[in-house]
């Protein structure tokens, strides 16, 4: 998992002690995904602001938290 993501995760209260740890397999991986997606949505909403390099201001927050 990405550090940011996780960041992010622990300043929800997701990762607090008990909470993540009850958590099965699936319901991790599924707020994993939901937090790409947001990323991902974010980024497409950008994406037409080209910056230096040629890059997209969206591909440099998908980089940043690390999302394809």
């Amino acid at each position: 998992m990405n550090e940011l993501i996780e960041h992010c995760l622990y300043e929800s209260g997701l990762t607090a002690d008990g909470c993540w740890n009850e958590l099965d397999d699936y319901a991790k991986e599924a707020i994993e995904r939901f937090a790409k997606l947001v990323v991902k949505e974010c980024a497409a909403q950008v994406d037409h602001i080209v910056s230096e390099g040629g890059k997209t201001k969206g591909d440099l927050i998908r980089e940043h938290f690390g999302v394809e």
